[in-house]
Parts: structure tokens; sequence; C-alpha cells
């Protein structure tokens, strides 16, 4: 199928852009990797009038590492964060879940903000946000706002993110001395979106576990010690039956998941 008819605007700065979206609001959506949105503008799923186009805005990538946080641009595409010696270094659970992401194909286009903004509940690096504590920097008419990632994902492709604005990056915290991350994720073939997956961060005051594909956004279970996440599991998480798997498959798979990655750890 093809794309209906649309607009295409392409600001040269966030005021620009941020101008574009106050102006068409609701008709309007931003285009950055486009990997989730073309397929959805092709399959008629989203139908905007009017496509923004942010790839032209200097500032919106990279990746900075200052003496609190690592903090990660918009537009920094997937493979970036894949190749980065200071990911792989003060973000190693980031790095870990890189490979997870699709294909090389598309991670050669796919962007970090467009990953968060989608909240896809499937998706690796929402999860790795929530379980590493990162804030989200947004831009709007009245200026930035910061949003803890627990604050951010509100539901099924459904975030913080008010009309009109913008995400600009993501701040993640450094690890602190003796930190531990693992990932994991079970999936039917390398690359497919994942039935259920898992991102823990482990520090001296217990372990944050994200895990994804198990409900409509990223669900975190905080404890103290690795037997009380997965003790936790059956309560916190809540999965429906999707076309992968039933809500009792899927809450076995967490269950099972949970044991393997947190053995990472021990």
């Amino acid at each position: 199928m093809k794309a209906p008819r649309f607009a295409y605007a392409r600001p040269a700065s966030v005021a620009e852009a941020l101008a574009l979206l106050d102006k068409h609001q609701d008709d309007a959506r931003v285009l950055a990797g486009g990997q989730s949105l073309v397929p959805m503008l092709n399959f008629r799923v989203a139908a905007p009038k009017v496509l923004v186009d942010i790839n032209r805005i200097a500032g919106l990538g990279g990746i900075k590492v200052t003496k609190s946080h690592v903090r990660i641009g918009a537009l920094t595409r997937h493979v970036e964060l894949e190749r980065s010696v200071d990911i792989a270094k003060h973000l190693p659970l980031v790095a870990a879940a890189m490979p997870y992401v699709a294909h090389p194909a598309i991670r050669n286009r796919g962007t970090f903000g467009g990953s968060c903004a989608l909240a896809d509940p499937a998706a690796e690096l929402p999860a790795c946000a929530l379980a590493l504590g990162a804030t989200f920097v947004v831009a709007g008419k009245k200026g930035e706002r910061r949003v803890a990632a627990e604050d951010f994902f509100k539901g099924l492709y459904a975030t913080a993110l008010k009309t009109g604005e913008l995400l600009i990056a993501a701040e993640f915290p450094l690890p602190k001395p003796g930190d531990a991350c693992a990932f994991g994720e079970l999936a039917r073939r390398h690359g497919d979106y994942a039935m259920v997956g898992l991102a823990v961060q482990a520090s001296k005051r217990g372990f944050r576990a994200a895990f994804f594909g198990v409900g409509d956004r990223p669900e975190l279970i905080e404890a103290e010690a690795a037997d009380a996440v997965i003790s936790k599991v059956g309560t916190a998480l809540d999965p429906r039956a999707d076309l992968h798997a039933s809500a009792e498959t899927k809450l076995h798979l967490a269950k099972v998941l949970a044991g393997r990655v947190l053995a990472q750890l021990a």
C-alpha cells in the first residue's frame, strides 16, 4: 500500500519544529528515523496531514558524558549507540540491548528518541531507560521540562509528551562503583519483537528490573534481592495474550527469563 497524502516540512531548528507542531497540533507527526512511522503510513495506520522532519536540526543527536550523567540526543541512531565506546563504558545495559534491536538495516536509521517516543511495549530502549532511572528532556513552546522514565511511559504507544512537544534527549545517571547490569529477551527469531524481555540494573540498593513485552508499557520491579524480583513477577505483571503467546505463557516465560538474566549477576 501507499501512504496517504501529506504535507512535508523540514525545520532547521528546534524552535521552528515546535512552531510547526504548535500550529498543526494533532495533525502533525514527527519524522526521525521513520522505521516505525513509514510502515504505519503505508498501512494507513497513521494518516497525519503534516510530517515534520527533524533530521536536519543540529544538536539533536550525539552522546555526551558529563560528571553526573550520559546524555543521549533524540536523533542518535541505534548504530551509534551500538558502536559507542562511551555507551559501552558508562551504560553497558544499553550496549547489551542494542544487538537485540531489530536488524542492522533498521539500526542504521532508527533513532533513540523515535523508539522512546513511540513507546512500543516490546521495545528494548524504553525498558533500559526505566531500569537505569533515566530522565527525558522535553521541549515545548514554554521551554524545556524533564520527565522521569517512571512517569514518561503512560500506556500502549502513549507517553507524557503533550501535543506540540518534542523529545530532545534523555539523561542517564552515571553508574556507581559496584553497579552491574544484565539483559535478555525471548523472541521467536532474532530481530523479532520480544515475547518477553528484561533489563536489570543492580546496585547496593538492590535491583531495578524492567520487563517489556508483557504489558502495555515497560514494567518496573524493584527489590533488594534477586529472589525477591522473581517472586514478584506473578503479582507485579499482568500480561495480555497476543499473536505470540497466551497470557499464561508470557507470565511463565517472564519467570524463566528473570531467572536466567538475574543469574548473570550472581
